[in-house]
């Protein structure tokens, strides 16, 4: 008697594998295609450093030909706080010199921001999925402004303060004749720690698209984001002083508030 087979056999064989609207694989994503070696990321790595300092270099050269509106630019905070007919001294042949270079290079740092920002996206862009991807822009212009701002905030509004209270301290004894090159460095350090500071929107709107932060979280943990803010407020702030430490902590508190609606308004929702 001949065996007949049944038409349930083989069915896994002929039955097509259907792709879901919702499946966010590529082709590129495969098992394997999508993983980069040791040295590819070397390669890779080697390739966005290349563009950065170039176009870092690229802003220095533009910077250096304004240097004298950037000049003063700068030095109009360094001596607002001085006494009548005060000014800066320097003591070296070629720290002057040098000073316009420092300058130049720290605005040529801010008119490369964009580049600098898009160069970092795009070195940790082949380890994220499609949907991801699509934060590019938003990445860019979040990081490249808020670090902006913060290095507006700390020239307009740190710097100034934490100034005048070292120049407070002048009297019939004393008189308040800084050097140039100390008060510089104390600026770029506030600058700099303000625009890393700033970031934090930032973080927490991709930590919310993620599903990682959450407002509820936010809110939850706020007592021990103080904590924090003021512990990083103390590692950051160059001088130690309890004024120049209050200023720093402040705005990253009134962040830490904004990053919490940043969570509510653009955080991962059950249906996504």
């Amino acid at each position: 008697m001949a065996l007949v087979p049944s038409p349930d056999q083989d069915s896994d064989e002929s039955t097509p594998i259907k792709r879901t609207e919702n499946d966010d694989t590529t082709p590129e994503q495969g098992e394997g295609a999508g993983k980069m070696s040791f040295l590819d990321h070397l390669d890779e790595l080697r390739n966005r450093l290349v563009v950065s300092i170039s176009s870092l270099l690229v802003g220095v050269l533009i910077c250096f030909g304004f240097i004298g509106p950037i000049f003063d630019f700068i030095m109009e905070p360094l001596t607002d706080v001085l006494p009548e007919g005060g000014t800066l001294v320097y003591t070296e042949p070629a720290e002057a010199f040098l000073l316009n270079i420092k300058m130049a290079a720290l605005a040529g740092l801010l008119l490369a921001t964009p580049v600098l920002m898009s160069q970092l996206w795009l070195f940790v862009a082949p380890g994220l999925y499609a949907h991801e991807k699509k934060f590019a822009y938003p990445f860019v212009g979040l990081a490249s402004g808020f670090f902006i701002g913060g290095a507006l905030f700390a020239h307009y509004i740190l710097f100034p303060i934490a100034w005048g209270f070292f120049a407070g301290f002048s009297s019939d004894y004393m008189a308040f004749m800084p050097r140039v090159q100390p008060a510089f460095t104390l600026y770029v350090r506030l600058v700099l720690a303000c625009g890393v500071v700033f970031q934090l929107p930032t973080i927490v709107f991709f930590l919310a698209r993620m599903g990682v932060a959450t407002p509820g979280f936010l809110i939850k943990n706020f007592k021990y984001a103080i904590l924090i803010i003021f512990i990083f407020a103390a590692v950051l702030t160059p001088t130690g002083d309890p004024v120049t430490l209050s200023m720093m902590a402040a705005p990253m508190i009134v962040l830490y508030i904004l990053s919490i609606g940043i969570a509510w308004l653009f955080g991962k929702r059950k249906a996504d």
